[in-house]
């Protein structure tokens, strides 16, 4: 059963990092997050859960490593389908001594902060149901609160061992550096139609149906940024998944007149937001 998330009008389908080494990132997707290695080339692998490819690796070794102050990718974060889910992984990652980087109360959600083997930033998060979420109109309250991994360690056994990933996980959102949140916002949400939720400072959090957020973009580091380096490591691509062909076309319309130039591509369309960053959107 797909997660709030993942039955939005739009909601986030997969995404794509060029990686300078293919086999030590694959190995990190499989064995820290669980993914399963459902594509392997010489020079690219995708990996997911539950029979379904989410994140694509393309191979590019002498890529120029990433550079945080420029715009691509802040985190992928990878939503659990239920808290002893996360409480399981959280088990996994301490037997394993794997490095995190933070972990926050969100008041929506509860989440572990981690970087892949090249630095891209890796989220991995439970919601709290939808129904505990506090909206003001359309403002929603996300808070960045310390975390009690107690309380979500008390969801399973203590000798609970986490196999592989579930099968209900997804990308839940992704979150990119970006050089102006105004102008972020104008591409996602007025030319794409996504709704803001929250902003902080230089940062911005949108989504569809009213979903916490499926695409954040911040300035923390990137402020001012102009064009990605396409030629660097880092993120390719990400696209966005219409739930039906009414969200495709309502998607693909607003894009158009707003001017964007798009691709047709066999899966759906092709576009970049203002820093080039690829963006495509997909027929579920």
């Amino acid at each position: 059963m797909p997660t709030f998330a993942s039955r939005t009008p739009l909601h986030v389908g997969a995404i794509g990092l060029k990686v300078r080494d293919l086999d030590r990132v694959t190995s990190f997707y499989r064995d820290v997050l669980g993914l399963a290695v459902l594509d392997r080339a010489k020079d690219a692998s995708a990996l997911g859960a539950g029979g379904v490819r989410f994140v694509y690796l393309e191979h590019g070794p002498k890529a120029e490593p990433d550079d945080p102050r420029s715009a691509g990718l802040y985190h992928t974060a990878f939503l659990m389908p239920t808290r002893s889910d996360l409480a399981r992984w959280i088990l996994h990652v301490a037997r394993h001594k794997v490095p995190l980087t933070g972990a926050s109360d969100h008041a929506v959600s509860e989440a572990f902060y981690l970087d892949d083997p090249e630095g891209n930033g890796v989220e991995v998060y439970c919601d709290r149901p939808a129904e505990t979420w506090e909206w003001t109109g359309r403002d929603l309250k996300i808070t960045t609160d310390p975390l009690d991994v107690e309380s979500i360690l008390q969801e399973v056994a203590p000798a609970a061992t986490y196999p592989a990933a579930p099968d209900g996980l997804r990308i839940g959102h992704v979150h990119l550096r970006v050089g102006d949140v105004a102008r972020a916002e104008a591409f996602y949400r007025d030319a794409l139609g996504l709704d803001v939720t929250r902003r902080r400072q230089g940062a911005t959090f949108m989504s569809s149906g009213r979903y916490h957020h499926h695409i954040a973009a911040n300035v923390w580091h990137s402020a001012g940024a102009g064009r990605r380096d396409e030629q660097r490591a880092g993120l390719s691509w990400v696209s966005l998944e219409a739930a039906d062909a009414s969200a495709f076309e309502t998607a693909k319309a607003r894009l158009t007149q707003a001017g964007e130039k798009l691709a047709v591509t066999p899966t759906g369309i092709a576009t970049a937001d203002p820093w080039g960053t690829r963006l495509r959107i997909t027929r579920a």
